[in-house]
């Protein structure tokens, strides 16, 4: 009671704070634009939930108490924490700790267990996160991939989550008001274990867990992760401003846009774009007015961006700078950024990150309850609310170096610290989870360094940051101390990940081999080579890859435009893929890149396995689908050598790239799952497993013997 009394007088702090400001909120997109009402409606209503939350607070105690003490007979722990290192791979971290550099660890593996944990097929971060939270595969939550084709275009959707506008009408007498609502759509299937511990009576603090956007409701708190957007409504998409030639055409290069300086002696002005507003049924861009002054004896550029005006000094980040878009009178959309100063001459060059929402005045709700991420804003200073925050592709378009990448990585690292240490110390009787995606990040961007015959290592740094990937493993072995020692003595500790890590030397086009095999079909007089399979003839094609998991068929019934009969027909034609597939030979390595192909109907159960691709394809150590496949590019080459610094990935056969499961706890299971981890957590806490999980509980003890969970 006293985590929720602090929480609640928190919250209300928050509300009084935010009172203090009128800003516009309510963000529709992607590509929906905005539909931009007073925030002092919001504030004001938010308000009233808290104040009528304060006035139900004792009936709800005792309901709470009550359901406490149902669970208190058969509940074996005080608090579970969950630690959650996204991509930490078993083998480097039993390497390290063979090295002696991974101390924490090792002494958690003494009190307990290491494992390799399994992950699910297919092996990337949205589908494992979703597994782990639900205890269910994904035929079950629906999630397959980051993003899925609309069935009636072919073209991309968000998998997890639907951001739309709705036109609604009103009338006051005679009068017609037409205005537009947001809608933000969760769109995961299944239950997290959390909301069914809420239900119970338990805390539950859900800290950056992937697949949280947007965040649902339960007793607790929850902060989004993977998959919120920025506040263009895309998944990151940084600027590069600079007086250089060939970027004065937006979009020049892969989620950045090039924004050219005209220079007026040492002056400069340009207009940063940030979201859309819906106008007459069209976007249109909302920009902030940048004016600029070149220092060039300081090697300093003054910026500033409407009230907010700053300095910045080469080759250091900018604090967080808040950007405010008007969008008509008295209202406003504000994001934050932060910037870097590259040189002054002989070009002017300046990179600016992604515009995250800003958690002080969210334009999306990004967290549970809304007021949650105001607080911490105001505890701790604004913080980085986009899913992929770390800028990879800012380092894969070679805007960053690998130094800034690693300097923002640890600077997002640090703001999510400090917000995990926090609900340590506030909820010291329930469950506390927290996910960090350093891990993953550096990984992806950093294994190169691990291989030197890696294609990536063309033209690159081969020497000085050769220690990254060790670095960030001690990195995460300091802060496995600071939680082990905000631990009591009842408290379960889990370290976890959802998949290993392989490097990613070449990649294979699967949309150039079904064009090449004739299961993919271009229209008369096409060329290949447009994204999003433009120009692809869907009358005649047959199959074709999608993102980074595998192969649909265009079934009658299902694709607006499907050609494969159901029943017989679509199995022959899984089968015959299969076989081709796993005869596939790469010309230049001499080897078969795929190890296994798995068919969704054989692999994955529920109501949700038709919406999954028809061929899960697993590829072997150093391949994974091209950057051309995963974006439905035809090209002339099938095989196609990865020379991105993004040059490690776990896109391949899930067997090859099991995740961590480090506990406290001992394990008799010699081969523990993500899934099992749900059921597990509820036992924890004197509950049974739910009927639609799919994993099993673990049985896991202390060495003593006592804490026991069968």
């Amino acid at each position: 009671m006293k985590v929720r009394a602090l929480f609640c007088a928190g919250c209300f702090f928050a509300v009084f704070l935010a009172f203090l400001q009128h800003d516009a909120v309510a963000y529709v997109g992607p590509g929906a634009g905005f539909a931009v009402i007073s925030s002092f409606l919001v504030l004001l209503l938010t308000g009233m939930v808290a104040f009528l939350t304060l006035l139900i607070w004792p009936f709800r105690a005792v309901w709470l108490f009550a359901r406490r003490r149902a669970l208190s007979s058969n509940r074996k722990v005080r608090r579970v924490v969950v630690l959650g290192l996204d991509g930490m791979d078993p083998g480097l971290a039993n390497r390290f700790m063979k090295e002696g550099v991974l101390q924490n660890f090792s002494s958690l593996k003494a009190q307990g267990v290491f494992r390799p944990l399994r992950t699910t097929a297919p092996s990337i971060s949205p589908v494992a996160w979703s597994t782990f939270a639900t205890g269910v595969n994904p035929g079950k939550h629906r999630i397959f991939d980051f993003y899925t084709r609309d069935l009636r275009t072919y073209l991309p959707v968000l998998s997890s989550v639907e951001i739309s506008t709705k036109k609604r009408e009103s009338r006051l007498g005679p009068f017609k008001f037409t205005h537009r609502k947001p809608t933000v759509r969760f769109l995961r299937k299944s239950t997290s274990f959390w909301k069914v511990l809420g239900g119970r009576g338990v805390f539950c603090s859900i800290i950056r867990v992937p697949i949280t956007f947007p965040p649902e409701e339960f007793y607790g708190t929850c902060l989004s992760a993977m998959c919120t957007p920025d506040i263009r409504g895309t998944q990151g998409t940084f600027s590069y401003l600079t007086t250089e030639k060939g970027y004065e055409k937006k979009d020049d290069f892969a989620e950045g846009v090039g924004v050219p300086i005209t220079l007026n002696g040492d002056k400069f002005i340009v207009d940063l774009e940030g979201p859309s507003l819906q106008v007459n049924g069209r976007p249109k861009a909302l920009t902030i007015r940048l004016q600029g002054r070149i220092k060039a004896d300081k090697d300093e550029v003054e910026l500033t961006a409407g009230k907010e005006r700053f300095c910045l000094r080469c080759g250091e980040y900018s604090p967080w700078i808040k950007l405010a878009f008007s969008s008509g009178p008295r209202g406003r959309v504000t994001g934050i950024a932060r910037f870097m100063l590259f040189a002054t001459k002989p070009e002017l060059r300046i990179y600016v990150s992604p515009i995250n929402i800003d958690p002080e005045r969210p334009a999306l709700p990004i967290s549970h309850p809304l007021i949650y991420s105001m607080s911490l804003s105001r505890l701790y200073g604004p913080f980085a609310t986009l899913g992929l925050a770390e800028d990879t592709w800012g380092l894969n378009e070679r805007v960053l170096d690998e130094g800034s990448f690693l300097r923002q990585a640890y600077d997002i690292y640090e703001e999510r610290r400090r917000h995990f240490l926090e609900e340590l110390k506030k909820n010291k009787n329930g469950l506390v989870v927290g996910v960090f995606d350093t891990t993953d990040r550096i990984q992806h961007m950093f294994m190169r360094y691990l291989d030197p015959e890696h294609p990536a290592n063309r033209d690159k740094d081969i020497l000085e940051h050769r220690e990254a990937i060790r670095n960030l493993y001690v990195k995460m072995d300091e802060l496995l101390g600071e939680v082990m020692n905000a631990l009591g003595k009842d408290d379960v500790l889990m370290v976890i990940s959802d998949h290993g890590f392989s490097q990613f030397k070449w990649g294979i086009n699967l949309n150039s081999w079904l064009w090449r095999e004739g299961y993919l079909v271009l229209k008369d007089g096409a060329e290949p080579g447009g994204i999003w399979f433009k120009g692809i003839d869907w009358s005649k094609t047959r199959a074709y890859g999608y993102g980074l998991t595998g192969i649909f068929l265009n079934v009658i019934g299902r694709e607006a435009q499907g050609i494969v009969e159901p029943g017989k027909p679509r199995a022959a034609l899984q089968d015959e893929l299969k076989h081709k597939l796993l005869s596939l030979m790469d010309p230049v390595t001499g080897r078969n890149p795929i190890r296994r192909v798995l068919l969704s109907k054989e692999t994955l159960t529920g109501p949700y396995v038709n919406d999954a691709p028809e061929l899960i394809v697993g590829y072997r150590r150093g391949f994974r689908a091209s950057w051309n496949s995963a974006v439905g590019r035809i090209t002339d080459e099938i095989f196609e050598e990865n020379t991105r610094s993004w040059s490690g990935d776990h896109s391949i056969d899930p067997a090859l790239v099991p995740g961590v499961l480090f506990s406290n706890l001992m394990c008799k299971e010699k081969s523990p799952a993500l899934m099992d981890l749900a059921p597990t957590i509820l036992s924890l806490f004197g509950l049974p497993k739910e009927p639609y999980h799919d994993g099993q509980i673990l049985n896991m003890e202390r060495r003593n013997g006592t804490g026991a969970a069968h």
